[in-house]
C-alpha cells in the first residue's frame, strides 16, 4: 500500500517537473521569437533602402541611401526638415594640413581612405551608411541599448573621485580647456590600431564637445577613431561620431545607429574602417576633425580633413550645447572591465607612454578652439587628466609646427599598473 503510493507521489512530481519544463521550454521560444521580431523591426529602422550597394574587403556592407531617407529623419521634429547643404560660415584660421614630423621639413604621406573605397563610391545625393546586422544588435545588452556607451563615460578633471570612476570601468588619458563659452574644437591626431582584451572593452582616441554639468543633463558631442568588437564585431580602427543631451541615459548613439547627426557627404561613411593605421618605428598617419557651431543657423558641423565636411547635429538635440559649449576635451580612453581589481592589458593609443615620443607614442596636434567670432585660436590654460598615470598618461607640448600637442596612451596591465 505504502509503495504503491510513493510510486503514485513520483509520478505525480514527474508530471509536475514535465509540465514546468515544457512552459519553461514554450516561454523561452517566445521570448525568443520576440526578441527576433523586436531585432528584425529595428535592422528594419536602421537599413533604409539603398540606390546602391559596396562590399568592402573588411566584411563591411555599404548601402548608398537617399540624403532625404536617412535615419535622422525618423526624428519627430525633423519631419518637415529643410536640410542645410553645407554651413553658412567655416571658422577662420585653420591650419595647414600637411605635416607629419616634428622637424621642419614636411613629409610627403599617404592620405588617408576608409577600405570600402576600393570598391565603389556612392552617387551624389545619397549617404554610404554601414549596414547594421542582426549579430551586431545581438551582441548588445539589449535592442535598446545597441549603439549607445554606457552611463559615465566621461571624465570630470577638476572634481574626480577616482574610486567612484574607476568603478565606472572607462579609463581617461585627457588634455581640456574649460571656464569661457566655446563654439568648437579641432585636432589632428594619428591613427593607431591598440589591442584589446576582451570583446566588451573598447579603446578610442576623441574630442568632446561639452554643455552643461556633470550630472544628469550634461550634452556631448565627440568624434574620433576607436576599437571596439563589442559594437563592430572585429578590431579595426574606425571613424566615429557620438552625442547625448542627457548624460548617454536615453538620448544619443554612435554614428547614425538613432535619429539625430544628418550627413550630407557622400564620400565618409561613419563607423566605417580607417586605412592606413600608423606603425611603431614606422609611418605615420592622422586624421584631422573639426566640430563647429554655425554661427547663422546654430548647428554643429563636422569636417573630416580638409576636404570633407560630412553633416551636422540639429541645435535642438541639445540644451546647454543650443547656446554653447562650457568644455572641451581631447584625448583617450578605455574601458577596463577585469574584476577582481586587476587591470585590463586593453592599450590606450598606440600602446605606449607619452615619453616615447613621435613614432612610437599617439598624439593630437594642432589643438585649437572655436571662439565666439568663428576663429579657431590656440586654447588657454590646458589641463591635462588620468585617473591612473601608470596605466594611461598624457604629456602636453606646443612648438612652431604642431601648435599645442600632446602625447598620451599606456599598456594598460604592467609591473606598475596591476
Amino acid at each position: 500500500m505504502g509503495s504503491s503510493c510513493g510510486c503514485g507521489v513520483t509520478l505525480v512530481l514527474v508530471f509536475c517537473l514535465w509540465g514546468v519544463l515544457i512552459s519553461l521550454s514554450s516561454a523561452a521560444r517566445l521570448s525568443a521569437s520576440r526578441q527576433k521580431l523586436e531585432v528584425t523591426k529595428h535592422l528594419n529602422r536602421l537599413n533604409k533602402p539603398p540606390v546602391k550597394t559596396i562590399q568592402s574587403p573588411d566584411g563591411d556592407t555599404i548601402d548608398c541611401v537617399p540624403v532625404s531617407k536617412q535615419p535622422a529623419f525618423d526624428h519627430p521634429f525633423l519631419k518637415d526638415h529643410k536640410i542645410q547643404t553645407r554651413p553658412t560660415f567655416h571658422p577662420d584660421g585653420l591650419f595647414e594640413e600637411n605635416k607629419l614630423s616634428e622637424k621642419p621639413k614636411a613629409k610627403a604621406h599617404t592620405p588617408i581612405t576608409q577600405l570600402w573605397h576600393t570598391n565603389g563610391r556612392c552617387p551624389e545625393d545619397t549617404i554610404p551608411v554601414r549596414r547594421t546586422k542582426e549579430e551586431d544588435v545581438l551582441r548588445a545588452s539589449s535592442v535598446k541599448r545597441y549603439g549607445r556607451k554606457k552611463h559615465r563615460a566621461i571624465p570630470k578633471p577638476r572634481s574626480a573621485e577616482p574610486d567612484l570612476i574607476n568603478q565606472s570601468g572607462h579609463q581617461h588619458a585627457i588634455a581640456y580647456v574649460e571656464g569661457d563659452k566655446y563654439y568648437g574644437a579641432k585636432a589632428t591626431i594619428n591613427v593607431w590600431e591598440p589591442k584589446i582584451q576582451q570583446t566588451n572593452e573598447f579603446s578610442l582616441s576623441q574630442l568632446w564637445i561639452l554643455g552643461g554639468s556633470f550630472g544628469q543633463d550634461l550634452n556631448s558631442i565627440e568624434a574620433g577613431w576607436q576599437v571596439s568588437p563589442d559594437l563592430y564585431g572585429d578590431n579595426n580602427t574606425r571613424l566615429f561620431t557620438y552625442w547625448t543631451s542627457d548624460a548617454y541615459q536615453a538620448t544619443g548613439c554612435y554614428n547614425l545607429l538613432c535619429s539625430g547627426f544628418i550627413q550630407v557627404n557622400s564620400e565618409i561613411a561613419m563607423g566605417a574602417t580607417i586605412s592606413p593605421v600608423s606603425g611603431y618605428r614606422n609611418s605615420q598617419f592622422d586624421i584631422s576633425i573639426l566640430i563647429w557651431k554655425d554661427p547663422k543657423e546654430g548647428h554643429w558641423w563636422m569636417q573630416f580633413g580638409n576636404d570633407y565636411v560630412l553633416g551636422y547635429w540639429p541645435s535642438f538635440l541639445f540644451s546647454y550645447l543650443a547656446d554653447s559649449a562650457s568644455m572641451i576635451e581631447w584625448g583617450g580612453e578605455v574601458v577596463n572591465s577585469e574584476p577582481d581589481g586587476q587591470h585590463t592589458s586593453t592599450q590606450m593609443g598606440s600602446g605606449h607612454f607619452p615619453e616615447e615620443g613621435f613614432g612610437k607614442a599617439s598624439y593630437f596636434r594642432n589643438i585649437q578652439v572655436v571662439d565666439s567670432s568663428n576663429n579657431l585660436k590656440a586654447p588657454k590654460g590646458i589641463g591635462t587628466f588620468t585617473e591612473q598615470s601608470n596605466c594611461y598618461d598624457v604629456q602636453t607640448g606646443s612648438n612652431g609646427d604642431w601648435g599645442h600637442y600632446f602625447y598620451y596612451g599606456g599598456p594598460g596591465k604592467n609591473p606598475n599598473c596591476q
